[in-house]
């Protein structure tokens, strides 16, 4: 995989998970929705920001993100919501989600070293890295 399909995959995968962290932001319900509606709206606005950071990066390199949801649908590995989910679901969604970004931004940044582009690297470190206390966080929450 290059460097630009990784980045492309990443921002479809970033762009899928923005539209179903909005879908959950609407649609909890329950004795957790104080909780899990202000977190799902503090992720969705996390995901804006990567978004136009690893848009911009893909530009920077001289590259096109792609820019359709008919792209994103066709690149992403992340799941749409189902609106189906419990307000456990969703949490167990997201957790998983988090933790493919992070499987994904660990190849990411392999690619990006090897490429010598060091900038990509250390971007997708610092995603994971928040990525990871994220899990941390939903994985406690659930118990």
């Amino acid at each position: 995989m290059t460097l630009k399909q990784a980045l492309n995959k990443q921002l479809a995968n970033w762009n899928v998970l923005n539209t179903k962290l909005h879908n959950f932001h609407w649609y909890v319900k329950g004795p957790d929705f104080f909780t899990l509606h202000t977190k799902f709206e503090e992720y969705y606005t996390e995901a804006a920001g990567y978004i136009d950071q690893i848009a911009e990066r893909i530009l920077t390199i001289k590259e096109r993100p792609i820019a359709t949801l008919s792209e994103y649908l066709e690149l992403a590995t992340i799941q749409e919501a189902t609106n189906n989910e419990s307000p456990a679901d969703m949490v167990r969604a997201i957790a998983a989600d988090f933790e493919q970004i992070i499987n994904e931004s660990s190849e990411l940044i392999q690619i990006a070293s090897e490429q010598e582009d060091e900038s990509t690297a250390d971007m997708f470190i610092q995603i994971k890295t928040s990525l990871e206390q994220h899990v941390w966080m939903l994985r406690a929450y659930l118990g």
